[in-house]
Order: structure tokens, then sequence, then C-alpha cells
């Protein structure tokens, strides 16, 4: 108890810790709400909540780690993960997500929690289960009193990398036909069919998207943490948190939930320690499910 209220203390005697953490949360929080945003549009498309979502991130990220060690640029290996983890999303919705999107709540979580088991796995006996990373030399940018400030350059360019990627899927969202196929699917899949929309093109499209953005997610984060074969549930559960508390189709929702939740997590490491920090993601889905739970219970009694 003396080392947290230390801690406490410390945020309140030098002013300048609390920019540190912010700046720290908040680079972390884009790259939660980037992988959030792919979860959002399988959730709120074909209703499956998908428990797969952090290990497509994993996979992503040792898709970049593996093509880097062939020699490819590391920062190419952000749109090649993209790419291959688009076909690799398309698999999986042959193979697994399509059999299982007109079915009940409990049989679309199985099926993914199978998955997410299956892609651990096969990570592990590919690339065994040490921790990896990708090293580059960039420079570090101190600013702020003394200093004091550090910001690595690869974080900065992984939380610019994402940006862009986020801006070219909302435009993409916006302007193109399968965008527009896209969203009219998620309001309302039955009168999309019957306006000629193929829906299980457009189910397969938005399920290989999310698998694509979760692998571009991934290619960033291992240049700048570590990532390892069984990492994906602290993603996942990551995702489900930022959703659940943005709601579906919120897209500034899901970005201000990444920001939050990534300098809540911050600032709980530097109080609890790092070792709470995963507890921590935990405890925030217990309070975003209380708390969504409360406002249904308030709706039906308005109705009644």
């Amino acid at each position: 108890m003396d080392q947290i209220l230390g801690n406490i203390g410390l945020l309140f005697e030098f002013p300048v810790v609390n920019l540190k953490i912010l700046v720290d949360g908040l680079m972390i929080g884009a790259l939660f709400a980037l992988a959030a945003y792919g979860l959002a549009l399988v959730w709120g498309v074909m209703n499956v909540k998908n428990l797969a979502q952090g290990d497509f991130v994993i996979c992503g990220g040792y898709v970049a780690w593996w093509l880097a060690g062939l020699g490819l640029p590391p920062l190419m290996g952000v749109p090649a993960a993209f790419i291959i983890m688009w076909g690799i999303g398309w698999v999986c919705y042959k193979a697994v997500i399509s059999r299982v999107i007109e079915r009940d709540l409990f049989t679309s979580l199985l099926a993914t929690f199978g998955l997410a088991i299956m892609i651990a796995q096969i990570l592990n006996l590919l690339f065994g289960s040490d921790t990896q990373s990708i090293q580059l030399d960039y420079a570090t940018l101190y600013f702020g009193p003394n200093d004091f400030i550090d910001v690595p350059i690869a974080k900065l360019i992984g939380v610019c990398m994402a940006a862009v990627l986020a801006i070219g899927v909302i435009i993409f969202m916006k302007r193109s036909r399968m965008g527009q196929a896209i969203r009219a699917t998620a309001q309302d899949a039955r009168a999309a069919r019957v306006l000629g929309i193929d829906t299980e093109k457009v189910y397969a499209f938005t399920f290989s998207l999310n698998s694509a953005i979760c692998g571009a997610a991934g290619a960033i984060i291992v240049m700048v943490w570590l990532i390892q074969p069984f990492y994906g549930i602290t993603y996942a559960i990551r995702s489900f948190v930022i959703v659940t508390a943005a709601g579906l189709g919120n897209l500034p929702g899901v970005i201000a939930a990444g920001l939050g939740i990534g300098a809540l997590e911050q600032y709980g490491a530097h109080i609890f320690g790092i070792g709470y920090q995963q507890a921590i993601a935990v405890l925030l889905l217990l309070l975003v499910l209380i708390v969504r739970l409360i406002q249904q219970r308030r709706k039906r009694q308005s109705l009644q």
C-alpha cells in the first residue's frame, strides 16, 4: 500500500510524469483502436463476436517479423501483413465463420474461440514460444522539462501508419460501392438482399478486411513491442472493451475509447505495477458490461 501511495504522490509532486504517461498511453491506445475497429465491423455487419481478434493481430505481427527476417524492410511489413492476413481471413471465413453466421451466439463464440486456439498453436509450432520483435535503428525524441519525456521515433511512425490506415478505411467505407454495401448490410441484411446486394460476398469481404486490419496492427505492434503466440487474448479483451464501450458503428467512439483505455492502462501500470496492467483491461471489461446492463434495464423499464 505504501508503494501505491508513493506512486500516486509522484504524480502530484512531478506533474510532468502525467504527461509522459499520457503520451505513452495515447500511442498504445491508437493501436488498440485500430484492432477494435475491425471487431466493430465484424460484430456490426455479421453479428459475430470474434474471440480470435487478438490472435489475428499476433498473426500479423509474426508475418511482418518473418518477412523482416527474409530481408524485407520493416516498414514494408505493414502492407505485406495487410495483404497476407486478408487471404488468411478469407480462408477462415470460408472454413469456419460462414457456417456460424446464422447460428446462435454460443455457437459463434465457440467457433471463434476454437479458431483462436488453433491460430495460437500453429504460431507456437512454427515460431516457438519465445517473444519476438523487430529492432528498428531509429532515434528517440526528447522534449519537456529536462527532456524528461521520450518518444521513440519507431512508435511515432507506427501511430502515423495506424492513423493513415484508419483514414483509408473510413474513406473506403464512405466512398466505395462495397463500403456502401457493407453499411447497408449492417443496417438490415434482409433488405439489402432484396435490393440485390450479395450479402455472402459482403460478409466474406468484411471478415477479410477485419483480418487485414488486424494484420497491419500486428505488424506495427511488432516494431514497437513484443509478440508471442499466446498474447492474442490481451488484444482480444481490449478490443471487446473498446467496442462495447463505444457501441457498434461509432468510429469516433472507438477511437476515443481506444485512446482512453491506453491512457488508463498506463496510469494503472504506474500506480499498481506493470504486473496489473492486464488485470486493468479485464476490470474495464467487467465495468463496461455492468454499465451496459444497467442501461438496458433502464430502457426496458421506460418502455413498460
